[in-house]
């Protein structure tokens, strides 16, 4: 039994597979492109080290392919034949088994358990935050870290990448100048903390500063230069932020550049893809036949049903590439997940899931009435669907738009204006934009039926 870089002890005897391990949790809390390498290795050293499959499973269910869930459980079998040497090991393996019994909700809380008597555990702390992450639950991601506090203070190891998560959390909570100081301590403590450096860039999004955003950016490169393929995620944004300021050729040319530079169908990287094409479009921009590999990626996952923000972001693909048919079939696939038997995730397919994945459907085939009323629907349980409100801002776009070509003009008004609110009253460029298109639209209405 040795003793790792947080003070858990673990069920390892060498000193290199310690290392190794001391590296994985690292990486994991940086988004680290190392992490992967870092696990095969401490599984290379020490193959019974229960812990180390429990926590690859657990990776593996993060990446929401339904193809790697046999994988996952292979991991789970592997780790409960390895035993573990401790209440806290076992319990990442029961969070594994949680998961893989379609209750990712009760693995979050089994996360949190461990914290209870090892608030220390930074990994515990990732991982309740990656989960409620993707479960939409913003609050939750917030309450577990005020409870944490006390045991992270700038002596801890990992006291940057807390205080990383925590501006993330404070931000999805709307406490944008609480995020924005949270997230430049995160970087003051652990320099290649990606998480906290990208959370400062959710503060500036939703504060509609795009360029105050950019030179965030761009003075902090070094902070994602190591990432996985989160890097991706962050040229992202900034990509977006170029977009808002009406600088089209550069979102594009990053979308070429960086954010697509992999043709990955990791669902991150498409969600980033397709997002941003959909934005690009929905401002005008031709962006030729980018749809098509993302397409090809898609039609292939339309039976996939791990996460509906996942699909969500596969219908984008469909829609932007105008393959009805295929995307017919992925919506009716949700709907029929969700009128399954209920399960956390099944729930979501069913509420937002079923009714946005109609409105998306209906807007790509021209029908915008008929959109704007799905997605309106589905728009009170959307954060249900995961992912942060600036990934999910591309589907409250989408209903905006289906609402002025619906010549719905005072009902999308009140979208943006009730947007802008949630954005601290911050008007950013799209909302500018599309008041404009409204109000010359009506104006322009108004002086000919004066005529």
């Amino acid at each position: 039994m040795l003793t790792d870089i947080y003070g858990s002890d673990v069920a390892l005897t060498d000193q290199a597979a310690l290392a190794h391990w001391n590296g994985v949790q690292q990486g994991v809390l940086s988004h680290g492109a190392s992490a992967a390498d870092h696990l095969a290795a401490t599984l290379e050293a020490e193959p019974g080290f229960g812990l180390g499959h429990a926590l690859k499973g657990l990776f593996l269910m993060m990446l929401g392919r339904r193809e790697l869930v046999a994988v996952a459980a292979d991991s789970l079998a592997t780790a409960r034949a390895c035993g573990t040497s401790t209440p806290r090991e076992a319990a990442y393996v029961e969070a594994l088994a949680a998961w893989l019994a379609d209750q990712p909700e009760k693995a979050a809380t089994i996360a949190e358990s461990i914290l209870v008597s090892h608030p220390h555990d930074a990994l515990a702390m990732k991982l309740s935050h990656g989960i409620r992450f993707i479960l939409g639950h913003r609050r939750a991601m917030l309450d577990t870290l005020d409870v944490l506090r006390p045991a992270y203070d700038p002596s801890h190891p990992a006291f940057g990448y807390y205080m990383g998560c925590r501006a993330f959390a404070l931000e999805e909570n709307g406490a944008y100048d609480c995020a924005r100081a949270a997230g430049m301590t995160a970087l003051d403590h652990a320099s290649d903390d990606a998480w906290g450096l990208h959370a400062v860039a959710h503060v500036h999004d939703m504060t509609g500063n795009a360029t105050a955003g950019l030179e965030w950016l761009s003075g902090n490169e070094s902070a994602w230069a190591h990432c996985n393929n989160f890097r991706f995620h962050v040229w992202w944004h900034k990509a977006l932020m170029y977009l808002d300021l009406g600088q089209t050729d550069a979102a594009l040319a990053l979308y070429d550049t960086h954010v697509r530079a992999e043709k990955s169908d990791d669902y991150r990287d498409i969600a980033n893809a397709t997002s941003l094409l959909m934005r690009l479009e929905l401002d005008g921009v031709h962006v030729g036949k980018r749809w098509e590999e993302l397409a090809d990626l898609a039609e292939k996952r339309t039976e996939d049903g791990c996460l509906i923000f996942a699909d969500l972001h596969y219908l984008l693909a469909l829609v932007g590439d105008n393959r009805p048919a295929a995307a017919h079939t992925l919506v009716q696939r949700i709907a029929r997940d969700g009128a399954a038997t209920p399960t956390d995730m099944n729930a979501r397919f069913e509420n937002p899931g079923t009714a946005a994945a109609q409105g998306l459907e209906a807007f790509g085939e021209g029908n915008f009435e008929a959109a704007f009323a799905r997605l309106n629907a589905a728009r009170p349980a959307m954060q249900l669907a995961g992912g942060s409100h600036a990934q999910r801002d591309v589907f409250e776009r989408i209903t905006i738009d289906a609402g002025i070509r619906a010549g719905q003009f005072d009902h999308a008004a009140t979208l943006l204006a009730n947007r802008t609110a949630s954005r601290g009253g911050h008007e950013d460029g799209f909302a500018a934009r599309r008041l404009e298109m409204i109000y010359s639209t009506t104006r322009r209405a108004a002086a000919i039926s004066a005529e």
